[in-house]
This record gives structure tokens, sequence and C-alpha cells, in this order.
């Protein structure tokens, strides 16, 4: 068996992951193809993990891709996370999951309607309600919440989500409705209302990015396709990983591998998957460092990290699992950082990683300092150790 053990797994991450200076880029829908997709679930993120892997492509350039070239797009796929997805990518997202979470988003929604609403019919309620609000949005062609649920008085009825509880309050079907539209793949989150840290989007029918709407591509080969893209990006790992990262039963899981051409790796006692046209060794690149935002999809692409984490998780993950801000070097996370009121970057190193790294580390600091200008980013998930630098 084929042995790839740590060093050469942080040297394929480096220069897959555009990592290493020498892999950086100011294509920002080509950062996103590297990662496979963009964590998206805290705005900045997505602005913060390609500003990590590129040489001067500033925030407007990020803004350009996604809402004037609209090469990439946002939507909820693996695990129920929002993500930042080149639109090629889109069709296998939606059939290897969106359309999936969008059957289980429907019938959560209908239950909580169910229990708390005065609705008779909640499958025609919910058909209606959805198809007037595509019509209203495609009447306007682009529209918040609030605005849509102007246009549609079903959108503004009112729902108890947890009957009988006192904290509970009446809502309305509005965002529930749009959600659901949105993981059917009829209408995207367009652009915020305020700056690239808000997440208050308008909303806008999904022809807008795909004139066609989106391709239909049969489920097991988008799964497949899926996993190809990530065996790419994250491979060598064990299936434990993969079936993490999309969030599959295991049988899926085993149906997407078994259409791939795939060889087990020994990862120092573990058994890997990696595709088998790419088991070449790869060349360390020169040391470099990196400062990754909070839920950066570097280190959201495994769930066993021990061979870049180390010990350093309790400082710098929450009790949900999210990552924050952390600082690389090398191939491995050696610390953390966080942005102050005043705008300063201030990072601590967990370990001693030698002068150089400090150094670099130091650059990367400054860097990300100017990128920032005057905009103020707090993580959506705060961390032990970004709490105590703001502090």
């Amino acid at each position: 068996m084929r042995s790839m053990n740590v060093a050469e797994r942080r040297a394929r991450l480096a220069l897959r992951h555009r990592l290493s200076p020498r892999l950086r880029t100011d294509d920002v829908a080509d950062i996103a193809r590297s990662m496979v997709v963009l964590h998206a679930t805290d705005p900045a993120t997505v602005f913060l993990s390609v500003a990590a892997r590129s040489v001067g492509a500033v925030p407007g350039a990020v803004e350009k891709a996604l809402y004037d070239d609209r090469t990439l797009l946002r939507m909820l796929a693996m695990r129920r996370t929002m993500f930042v997805a080149p639109v090629e990518l889109v069709p296998v997202l939606q059939s290897s999951t969106a359309d999936g979470l969008a059957a289980k988003q429907r019938a959560t929604y209908s239950r909580m309607i169910e229990r708390g609403g005065d609705v008779p019919d909640v499958p025609a309620f919910f058909a209606e309600a959805e198809e007037a609000a595509h019509r209203a949005l495609l009447a306007r062609g682009e529209a918040t919440g609030a605005q849509l649920s102007t246009d549609v008085p079903l959108l503004r009825t009112k729902v108890d989500p947890a009957p009988g509880k006192s904290y509970s309050r009446p809502t309305s079907v509005t965002t529930w409705i749009l959600v659901t539209l949105g993981c059917e793949g009829r209408i995207v989150r367009g652009r915020p209302n305020g700056s690239w840290t808000s997440s208050q989007y308008r909303w806008s029918p999904v022809e807008a990015w795909l004139p066609g709407g989106i391709e239909d591509v049969p489920a097991d080969e988008a799964r497949a396709e899926l996993v190809r893209r990530w065996l790419r990006a994250f491979g060598p790992a064990p299936a434990s990983d993969l079936k993490w990262w999309t969030g599959w039963n295991a049988g899926d899981v085993k149906k997407a591998l078994a259409l791939l051409d795939v060889t087990e790796v020994d990862l120092g006692g573990a058994t890997g998957l990696v595709l088998s046209e790419d088991l070449e060794p790869t060349p360390a690149p020169e040391p470099w460092a990196a400062l990754l935002p909070a839920l950066d999809p570097t280190p959201m692409g495994w769930q066993e990290r021990g061979w870049f984490l180390g010990g350093h998780g309790p400082a710098l993950f929450d009790r949900n699992g999210n990552i924050g801000p952390s600082v690389w070097w090398d191939g491995r996370i050696v610390g953390g950082w966080a942005q102050r009121k005043d705008g300063e970057i201030v990072f601590r190193l967990l370990e001693d990683a030698g002068a150089e790294a400090e150094a670099a580390v130091e650059r990367e600091a400054a860097r990300m300092a100017a990128w920032y200008g005057d905009v103020r980013a707090i993580p959506r998930f705060r961390t032990p150790l970004e709490r105590e630098l703001t502090s």
C-alpha cells in the first residue's frame, strides 16, 4: 500500500489550497474551485478566504465575481451549510445535496406550521405561498424578504414556532418559504443590503445567474463528481472525513466512491483514499505562513484534524465545532489571530514555531490589516482565543 505521511499531506494542502505564495492568484472563481466551495455561513469568511489565497484581490474583486460577473453563487448545500460555489458546480450541488435538503426543509417548516399556525391544508398553503413568492420575485427582478412579503399576503401568515413555550413569539413564514425556494434552486441570495460583512441579502431568480436554470444531473453522477473534486482538493483522507464533509449517509458515500477509480493509501496507521490518477509524490513547497479566517474551508475540510491542528483545538474552536481565525505555518496550525476594534491585527502563537515563522506571520498580519482597511468584522462564531485577543 502506498504511504502518504503527514509531511506529504501538508505539502498537498499548501499547493492545492493555494496557501503557498507561489500558488496564490487573483482569480476569485479559481480560488473557489481550488477549495471545491468556500464556506459562507459567516459572510466575511468568503472574502477573507480569498484574501489569504490571493496576491492583490480586494473585496471589490470578490463582489464583482459574485454579483457582476456572477461566476460564483451562494447556496445552502452540505450539512445545511451556506457555501459560495463556482456556477458550473451548482448543478452537481443541487442534485447531490440541495434537492434532498429542500425536501427536509419543506417537511420541517410544514410541521411547524401545522403545530403553530391556523392553516387547514398545509401542503396546499406551502405550495401556493411558494408560487406566489416566486411570481412576485420574477416581477421585481430582485427583492428583499420584506418587499416580497408586502407583495404576497400569504408570506405574512403568522406561526407560533414553539406553542406553549414562554420564549416563543409568532413569526411570519416569509423566511421559511424563501429558504425552501432557495434549496429547490429556484431563487438565490444576491447582493447584501450592507457591506461585504452583511448577511441581509436580496433575493433574485436563479436565472439571473444561470439563464437556463439549473441543469438536471442524475443524483448518482452528481455525488460521484462532488467526491472526485473533494478528493482532488482534500485527499488523501479517510472515508469518514468524506462522509462528514458531505453530510451524506454511508450508503450514498459508498455508491459515489464505487463510480470512481480510487486507491487506498496508508496514512500512518489509518487508511485513506485518493484518486488513482493522483498518486504522484508532492514536493514540499517553501515554508509559508497564512492567516485563515473563522470557518475557512481548509480546516473545515476534514473531520479528523490532528495532523495539522495538534493540541490547539480547545483555544481555536467553539463548543459547536466551528473554528475561529487560525495562524498557519508550513502546513500546520500554530496559533490564532483576531482583528481589534481599532483595526489592529493581533495574533498569538501557541507553540514555538521559530523566528522565521514569527516574522512571516507578522508580514501576513500587516497584509491583512491593509486588506481590511476601515472594515471591522467580528466572527459570527466566537472562540476562546479570539475573544481573549480582542478583550
